[in-house]
């Protein structure tokens, strides 16, 4: 009997483009489409033939072909990294996928804290907001490779339109089965719910165990998908927890802090909240561990922040409020 090797093992583990390969072989409607960014997909060319389409760096031009196409009834998957993507393709996007609800998925590579090394020109860390903002879009932040993996039939098979926060990192989580608007509860706690999609999901998730250490019990809650987001969910944790936490590599403007936001003024509740994300500014480039220590965004940066809001607020009421309109 031979032996199954680490390498043999990894040779075989799924990846986002064997996924892809899969879904593209049983539906001929599905197109993949990039921009010149082929580092996920750089397999498939082969493989697929004439349904490949580099369009070289012209993600503008990709968005036109890409909603020809799904008028004609398929389902283009496009890809180039995400600045570029939601900033210079935006009014593409807006009108021609947007206003037409055609099921164009787009896919953003080096979202948020992912593009580490690179400086403000390349930081998409509003691209929740402008996708979002977009009426019938759907918004998938993925917190590892698993849970991209997981979503993307789902993703692939939905008739909206969408956008794909892409982030193939593996992690330790386990996740219960996935469902586009439904988020994840990954701990259960009544005294802090920290509530996070994409790349920071682990994070919350280790921080949520050093809270525990020091008797804090913490709820994680992995929204997963951004638009739509799951009310429940947070409106459950606002019941629950003395203190609400958001948690993204994003700006607070138009990101999940203001999703949670909006969520809680519509349903006239007004709990504790502690956004962490960036202020009205980027992020020093660096290795992504180097820029997750320098901006605050570690599991002990994270559990600091939470103990610190917890004890300036000690002895204030723990439930949420109803707001009267006068």
């Amino acid at each position: 009997m031979t032996a199954v090797t680490a390498s043999d093992a990894a040779a075989t583990r799924p990846t986002y483009e064997s996924v892809l390969r899969a879904l593209v072989e049983r539906d001929e409607r599905l197109i993949v489409m990039t921009a010149e960014n082929r580092a996920a997909i750089r397999g498939l060319p082969a493989v697929i033939g004439p349904r490949f389409i580099d369009v070289g760096i012209c993600e503008q031009t990709m968005i036109g072909m890409a909603a020809g196409l799904a008028s004609r009834g398929r389902i283009p998957v496009v890809h180039a990294l995400a600045t570029f993507l939601t900033l210079r393709a935006f009014e593409f996007i807006r009108t021609d996928v947007g206003i037409a609800h055609l099921p164009v998925k787009l896919v953003g590579g080096v979202p948020g804290f992912l593009s580490d090394g690179n400086g403000p020109t390349h930081q998409a860390i509003e691209d929740v907001a402008l996708m979002r903002g977009i009426p019938g879009m759907e918004v998938f932040a993925p917190a590892d490779e698993a849970e991209l993996l997981a979503g993307l039939p789902a993703v692939l098979a939905s008739p909206a339109p969408t956008y794909i926060r892409f982030n193939a990192r593996r992690s330790t989580l386990s996740h219960t089965p996935f469902s586009i608007g439904r988020a994840e509860v990954l701990t259960e706690g009544e005294h802090v719910a920290l509530l996070s999609a994409g790349l920071l999901v682990p994070s919350a998730v280790e921080a949520a165990a050093l809270l525990e250490k020091d008797g804090i019990s913490a709820r994680v809650v992995n929204m997963r998908t951004l638009a739509p987001h799951d009310e429940a969910a947070v409106l459950a944790a606002a019941h629950s927890c003395s203190l609400l936490v958001t948690i993204e590599d994003h700006l607070l403007a138009g990101g999940l802090y203001s999703i949670v936001c909006e969520t809680l003024v519509r349903n006239q509740l007004a709990p504790r909240v502690l956004p962490i994300g960036l202020e009205a500014r980027w992020f020093r480039p660096g290795r992504l561990a180097d820029v997750l220590a320098h901006e605050g965004f570690t599991p002990e940066a994270l559990a600091r922040r939470v103990r610190q809001a917890l004890d300036k607020r000690a002895g204030q009421p723990a439930n949420p409020e109803r707001v009267h309109a006068s």
